[in-house]
């Protein structure tokens, strides 16, 4: 088995889950970087390059601002793709005024993604290999990222520790949602550890059994 080596950060004023991951060969990736403010930018900057990491993407699960606060900041220091699903270009450029709503005065619009992803695509970075699985229901086009070997899933806003990702802002749907992880997540085995956009992780062998979207 590969290791992969995982670094977690809670960023921003909605404690948005930023993850960083590198493999032995200090292969490196980004999820989700949420960095809104000069501290927290050099809390993450510092964390890759103390490592001596090599950057190679950053990926978005989804392009809600607390998602996306740190692209602009880590595509300016390492020149790397942005990966997301096109259907997320709508809610990555309505992200400036979602931020000025908020009152984030700071926020540095994020660069266009340059790579598009769809379901079951394969992703390869160093030996950090991920599987795309496509869950809308919290976005229009919610991605996840899965890696099977180490039984590790980026989940997003899908799926939380007893509980899921709201639905009511603009391109989500309940049925949407509980579709995407009853059909997609709670496919995966019980042992797959989840790492959320917020909050605690979580397996969905626990979910599978105990998470209140069944209620629903």
């Amino acid at each position: 088995m590969m290791q992969i080596n995982i670094q977690s950060f809670t960023f921003n004023a909605f404690q948005e889950n930023t993850y960083l991951l590198f493999d032995a060969k200090n292969q490196a990736i980004v999820v989700d970087p949420g960095c809104s403010n000069a501290d927290e930018e050099q809390l993450l900057l510092n964390a890759i390059t103390s490592k001596n990491l090599e950057l190679k993407a950053i990926l978005n699960t989804h392009c809600h601002i607390d998602h996306v606060f740190g692209n602009a900041f880590l595509k300016r220091h390492f020149d790397v793709a942005i990966y997301t699903h096109r259907g997320e270009l709508q809610t990555l450029e309505g992200a400036k005024a979602t931020a000025e709503m908020f009152g984030f005065k700071r926020y540095e619009p994020s660069p266009l993604p340059t790579k598009f992803v769809e379901e079951n695509d394969i992703l390869n970075f160093g030996d950090l290999t991920f599987n795309v699985l496509f869950v809308p229901g919290h976005s229009i086009a919610h991605i996840a990222f899965y890696n099977e070997e180490n039984h590790l899933l980026l989940g997003g806003d899908v799926l939380f520790k007893g509980s899921f990702g709201r639905y009511d802002l603009p391109g989500g749907n309940l049925e949407t949602l509980k579709a995407s992880i009853t059909e997609k997540f709670f496919a995966l085995p019980n042992e797959t550890i989840v790492y959320s956009g917020h909050g605690p992780i979580t397996t969905i062998g626990e979910e599978r059994t105990t998470n209140p979207i069944l209620m629903y």
